[in-house]
Order: C-alpha cells, then sequence, then structure tokens
C-alpha cells in the first residue's frame, strides 16, 4: 500500500466517525423529572405504591426511647396515581389514621402532611431515604386531651421497605 493510499483511507475512516457520531442523538427521549416527581417515587415507588414496615429490623423511638414494641406489625403504604396521593397504615397504635391523603409540606419535597383525626394527622412529617430504608420524623404536641397526651412526644419510625 502507498503513502496515497494509506492518507486516504485515515481521511475516509476520519470522515466516517466524524459523521456517525455528529449523528447519535446523546440526548434521552424522557423528560426530566421535577423534584415533586422524585420525592413522590421515594415514597410510593416506581409503580406508584409501596410499603414501609417496622419489621425485619425496622424501629421506632419516642423522645429518645425506643418503643417499637407499641409498633409491632407497622406497616404504611404510600400511593400515588392519577386520582392522588393516598396512604394507608396498620397497627398504628392509634397515631395514624388507617387510611388517608397525604401532601407535600414546603417546597423541597422531604415533608409531608397526613390528613385524618389522629395525633399524627396534619403534623409536618420529615422523611429520608437510604436505599430500602425510610425515616420518618415528627412531632406530635401534648394537647388539652388526656387520650392524646400519652401519645405526645417526637417520634422517629425507622421503616423498611416490604417485598
Amino acid at each position: 500500500m502507498d503513502m496515497r493510499s494509506l492518507v486516504r483511507n485515515y481521511f475516509t475512516f476520519t470522515f466516517i466517525f466524524i459523521v456517525f457520531t455528529a449523528c447519535t442523538d446523546n440526548t434521552s427521549s424522557e423528560p426530566e423529572k421535577s423534584a415533586e416527581e422524585i420525592a413522590t417515587e421515594l415514597l410510593a415507588g416506581l409503580e406508584g405504591s409501596q410499603t414501609w414496615t417496622v419489621a425485619n429490623g425496622g424501629s421506632v423511638s419516642k423522645d429518645g426511647s425506643t418503643v417499637t414494641n407499641d409498633f409491632e406489625g407497622f406497616e404504611i403504604r404510600f400511593i400515588a396515581n392519577n386520582t392522588g396521593k393516598t396512604y394507608t397504615a396498620i397497627n398504628s397504635n392509634l397515631l395514624f389514621d388507617s387510611n388517608g391523603n397525604w401532601v407535600f409540606t414546603g417546597s423541597n419535597y422531604d415533608k409531608i402532611t397526613l390528613s385524618g383525626i389522629q395525633p399524627a394527622s396534619n403534623k409536618e412529617i420529615s422523611f429520608t431515604k437510604n436505599q430500602d430504608k425510610l425515616r420518618l420524623e415528627f412531632v406530635v404536641p401534648a394537647p388539652q386531651n388526656a387520650r392524646v397526651n400519652a401519645l405526645a412526644g417526637f417520634y422517629v419510625f425507622d421503616l423498611i421497605l416490604l417485598n
């Protein structure tokens, strides 16, 4: 092969490479998710429904003391679909309603409020997720009512994703 053939082959290869890379679309066809969509997926998952539990290594504390035994079998399921954001809760020891709606509080999408009449309802609940673990933190202030007064305190729920 002579020098002209080598140079011609080099330029041909370079030209084809440039054309190929210029025609490749590196952008995704999926639109970017909003901060609210990302936060919703943290709670409700990609499918729009996720259940979190105390079982299998979760825990609950009130004012720094472990009270996990009071919430044995506790589960909360966050649902987000076309009809809205709802939740269900079981074995909550009268702290959460058995079901209701939830909304984000503020603009950082790291706090929620649950509807209902139980002590955890209508309180700002901070949440953080780390892989298959979800932490809920909130305060139930001491009201006039003696039943709810027994439930007053600062709660931390460390929950595990239920598979």
